[in-house]
């Protein structure tokens, strides 16, 4: 268990056997059999192994339980092993608190998810808006744009994470599932809409997974999805009408802003609900791209969000005299002073990142 995660620490901060050796005062080859279990570091070793990977000694002795289960990634170009590493072990560690957390609790504090029973069958892409009514209309959702898009995942019992990801920025999420809890992750730093986009495209893999016919391609189906459940079709006929020759940049921005999707997807939406021809968009892509909007588009960005829900069951659970402040701090990833200013509303006090 213990070069295990030795191995995950280390994998988790991008740093080679060499790296870590110069950064503890120990010797490569005592790192590597540290992580092939051969030896056993000495309590000061450890300290420095978790100064140096940026964990908490408790992370060396919490159960190595959890593996990422059939995970779909979005890249906006191909990881490498290094990278992926990092990206999976900032996770697993996430997931390890969640799972350590939910212990406490005498019984489930979150609900389970559940796919509605009754989907309508898939023919074609078209098909796919169905779909995303049916998931909407069973949350009781209407056509109203979702305010908090991870509020509302974890409320039907979706765990959302965030990560740094990948340094070069070629991560965007995952969907997967863990000890059989589903779990959507999605890059920290991307503006509010690409993370919206990204987890309405994970969920599409959940609720999709296994009900599309082979001629219909998962990949293109989550995007499909993705836009119909932030913009569901009656939405888009209200806000743009049944036909369009022109969509103004101001109304995209505006709408943008209202629905957390961004300018470039609502030509999608547009044309897919069948607002605006094909051609119609095309020239609208084209004008994004001749003017530099496809990578930025213009005016304030839609603001990120931020997972709220294991911090909230972190406090549930102090409240509840489960588990006390040390335990606290460690299940939220912040030394026990930072927390204790968190937990207090100390001026200046910031929350913290993760999980």
């Amino acid at each position: 268990m213990l070069a295990t995660r030795i191995a995950r620490a280390r994998a988790a901060a991008g740093l080679s056997l060499r790296a870590l050796a110069n950064a503890t005062g120990v010797s490569h080859t005592a790192v590597a059999k540290f992580e092939a279990g051969e030896l056993t570091p000495a309590s000061d070793t450890l300290l420095a192994l978790a100064r140096a990977t940026g964990v908490r000694v408790e992370y060396f002795f919490r159960p190595d339980t959890v593996t990422l289960g059939q995970p779909e990634y979005r890249k906006r170009s191909r990881m490498g092993v290094k990278a992926l590493a990092i990206v999976e072990a900032e996770i697993l560690d996430q997931i390890e608190r969640v799972i350590v957390l939910l212990g406490f609790f005498p019984e489930a504090p979150v609900p389970r998810f559940t796919v509605p029973n009754e989907l309508p069958p898939v023919h074609a892409q078209d098909d796919i808006e169905l779909i995303a009514t049916a998931l909407r209309r069973a949350w009781g959702l209407g056509d109203d744009p979702i305010g908090d898009l991870m509020g509302t995942l974890e409320q039907h019992g979706l765990w959302v994470f965030t990560t740094p990801g990948d340094p070069k920025g070629r991560f965007d999420g995952l969907a997967a599932r863990v000890n059989n809890m589903p779990i959507l992750v999605v890059g920290e730093a991307w503006p509010g809409d690409r993370q919206r986009f990204t987890l309405a495209h994970e969920l599409g893999h959940l609720v999709l997974h296994q009900h599309l016919p082979e001629a219909v391609d998962e990949e293109r189906a989550c995007d499909r999805f993705a836009g119909a459940f932030l913009a569901p079709r009656p939405a888009v006929l209200t806000e743009l009408g049944r036909t369009r020759h022109r969509l103004e940049a101001r109304e995209l921005y505006q709408l943008k802003h209202s629905y957390g999707l961004s300018m470039s997807l609502w030509v999608f939406r547009a044309q897919n609900v069948g607002v605006i021809t094909p051609d119609t968009a095309s020239t609208l892509h084209r004008t994004f791209g001749a003017r530099g909007r496809r990578s930025v588009e213009p005016g304030d960005p839609y603001p990120s969000e931020v997972p709220t829900h294991v911090r909230r069951l972190v406090l549930r659970a102090l409240a509840e005299d489960l588990i006390g402040e040390s335990k606290a701090a460690e299940l939220v990833g912040v030394p026990l002073s930072a927390f204790r200013q968190w937990r207090g509303l100390t001026e200046g006090a910031r929350a913290p990142a993760h999980p």
